[in-house]
């Protein structure tokens, strides 16, 4: 089998969520194709992986799809893919699930069994984002400072089945700006919500901190020390990860897990947080820290730590199922990542399935490769540029 040509598809952009999807499509001599994303879609950083994916998949024309690891060797050996970086992993990430995408149709299972097999039928699965609602179309323009609405998103997810949901309360207090310190009314704002949250979802639901790296150390601390008493499953992105010895601070002071990782970059990002004992929980994303070809290795050097593993998923429905046989493979999953942008009609449409948790659990698709690809709608609304 070789590779014939590989259509990049830039979806039409979601205004609401300030997102472009961008894809990969690899074709074969054999008519089998596969799917990939570029995760970096927020903020239109995956306009970078399309340019650059026009260079790179010139590269792999011919090449034999299926030896997926020499292929991988290859494009994170370049020049500047030495240094890493999230728009030339997003590149690379999107053409390594491209290609199990194609491996799983080759041998006609789905993906989970070419990693060894699945752990587990289920995916217990988290409502992530309640600060911007849930299933808010709108939600990257959701109401701030709202507790009305807040209390509305928590109470309909809890109702839904789930029993956990993550929420960024400093975004919710302060919208998105950096927040170097916090004075005595601002903790006193952002665990009003935190009481509410709680209130809502009731004591026996797993309640998850979010940051987005818009507090310093200082003030992930304070921030976590509040939380302390509301028995908070772990912290995400407390601070920006770059600096292993400041996450090792906080880790000596809260008592609360830290989990990280949607914005580190191969084994070599995770390393030194793992092996200095600071974090419980790392979340890679599929579509930017060197596809799955990469994450697992990250994940099994995880689990040599015992550090749990929990993706990083808030693109498309492409990301979405990679990421469900991805975890179901993993010894080490904890929980998968429901974020609300994936309850939109505007994203779920893009795939030719809707895959969507009952209860709060998601079944693992069984469908050869990683179990969907875009839809006639998406196809038709997208530029399409072909590389042969």
């Amino acid at each position: 089998m070789k590779i014939t040509s590989v259509d990049l598809i830039k979806c039409k952009e979601l205004k609401a969520s300030m997102q472009v999807p961008v894809l990969c499509r690899i074709n074969t001599d054999e008519g089998i194709y596969g799917y990939g994303e570029a995760g970096v879609s927020i903020d239109h950083y995956s306009l970078g992986c399309f340019e650059l994916m026009k260079r790179l998949c010139a590269g792999i024309i011919g090449m034999d799809p299926l030896e997926n690891d020499v292929i991988y060797h290859k494009l994170a050996n370049g020049f500047w893919a030495q240094g890493g970086g999230g728009v030339i992993y997003g590149a690379i990430s999107a053409i390594d699930t491209a290609l199990w995408d194609i491996k799983g149709k080759a041998f006609g299972v789905p993906v989970y069994k070419l990693l060894g097999g699945k752990y587990r039928d289920k995916l217990r699965a988290y409502a992530s984002q309640l600060q911007s609602g849930w299933k808010y179309e709108d939600f990257a323009h959701a109401p701030e400072n709202d507790p009305e609405f807040f209390r509305d998103a928590c109470r309909r997810a809890h109702e839904e089945g789930y029993s956990a949901i993550k929420v960024d309360f400093v975004r919710k207090c302060f919208g998105r700006e950096n927040r170097e310190y916090l004075t005595v009314p601002s903790l006193k704002k952002i665990e009003s919500f935190i009481q509410i949250a709680r209130e809502e979802i009731g004591d026996e639901s797993d309640l998850i901190l979010e940051n987005h790296n818009r507090t310093s150390v200082n003030t992930a601390i304070q921030v976590a020390k509040l939380a302390e008493p509301y028995n908070i499953m772990f912290t995400e992105e407390p601070c920006i990860a770059l600096n292993a010895e400041n996450y090792r601070r906080l880790a000596d002071n809260i008592n609360i897990p830290i989990a990280t990782g949607e914005r580190t970059y191969l084994r070599e990002g995770f390393l030194p947080l793992i092996t200095n004992r600071s974090v419980s929980v790392i979340q890679p994303d599929l579509g930017n820290c060197g596809g799955i070809t990469e994450c697992k290795k990250i994940c099994d050097l995880a689990e040599t730590y015992g550090v749990m593993v929990q993706t990083h998923t808030c693109n498309s429905p492409i990301s979405v199922a990679a990421s469900l046989q991805f975890e179901a493979a993993l010894p080490n999953f904890i929980i998968h990542e429901h974020h609300t942008n994936n309850t939109t009609p505007a994203v779920t449409e893009l795939g030719l399935y809707d895959y969507q948790p009952v209860n709060g659990w998601f079944e693992i698709p069984e469908l050869p490769g990683i179990g969907n690809e875009l839809s006639e709608k998406a196809l038709r609304e997208a530029e399409i540029f072909t590389v042969k």
